[in-house]
């Protein structure tokens, strides 16, 4: 499902040879404070940036880089650029080694199947890697330089980073759905990303749903209370770190 839950526009493509990479600034915050431009912006894998892409981040002005990537991911497609400085906060792919494994047992998923496990593997977002997260924060925090986020496709570990900044800067749950799904309409499939697989898995695997960040919201919702009392415990954010990192990126 690709439908936007409203009609926000969608950003202009700064970057040619990655097409998830997109401006979190522009939405509406806390109190009708726009979040600033040119400070926080998310993104498929770097490893395949032209010389022109690579002027274009650096003009921006984006001096750190926080890779969401599992090892062997970051290893494979190495995507460091020069002058800006990576933070690597490892989150491996369970969902594709899951769907490897169910293969190779002879086992197919059926579409439902493919989408439970990514459900699941949101869940575990919000619990199993609350620590990763909790450290990106801490990044943006400690680092008031643009910087650039990302993983693979820049959609599932990087949608729920990004859904996690926006809900603490208070932008809208329809405004988090739609900067989330806008990753059906960017993102190109990468040539140098091996998967393989039935298409119908594929499809899902290398897509976004709303059930799949509804899935992490509410697990948010059931173990730790909803998401102001998750900010503030898993994430480390008490009121003055909510405020600093408001002050920080709301205009205002």
């Amino acid at each position: 499902m690709s439908t936007l839950p409203h009609a926000l526009p969608v950003p202009t493509r700064l970057l040619q040879s990655a097409s998830n990479f997109r401006d979190l600034g522009g939405l509406t915050g806390l109190d009708g404070r726009r979040m600033r431009l040119r400070r926080v912006y998310r993104s498929d894998h770097l490893a395949a940036l032209t010389p022109q892409d690579r002027a274009t981040l650096q003009g921006l002005g984006v001096t750190h880089r926080i890779d969401f990537r599992g090892v062997a991911e970051s290893a494979t497609l190495p995507s460091a650029v020069d002058g800006i400085t990576t933070l690597a906060l490892s989150i491996e792919p369970t969902v594709v080694h899951r769907v490897q494994a169910l293969l190779a047992q002879g086992t197919e998923p059926t579409e439902a199947e493919a989408v439970a496990l990514m459900c699941q593997t949101y869940r575990g977002f919000a619990r199993e890697a609350a620590q990763v997260y909790a450290r990106f924060f801490r990044h943006l925090l400690d680092h008031s330089t643009p910087l650039v986020f990302h993983c693979t496709a820049g959609k599932d570990r990087t949608g729920f980073a990004a859904a996690l900044l926006l809900g603490a800067l208070g932008v809208s749950r329809d405004d988090i759905l739609h900067d989330y799904l806008l990753t059906n309409r960017l993102y190109v499939r990468s040539p140098l990303v091996e998967a393989r697989g039935p298409k119908h898995v594929m499809d899902v695997l290398w897509s976004v749903q709303p059930v799949f960040l509804e899935a992490a919201f509410a697990t948010i919702e059931q173990d730790f209370g909803g998401l102001p009392r998750y900010l503030e415990g898993p994430m480390g954010l008490g009121p003055r770190e909510l405020q600093q990192l408001r002050d920080a990126l709301l205009e205002g």
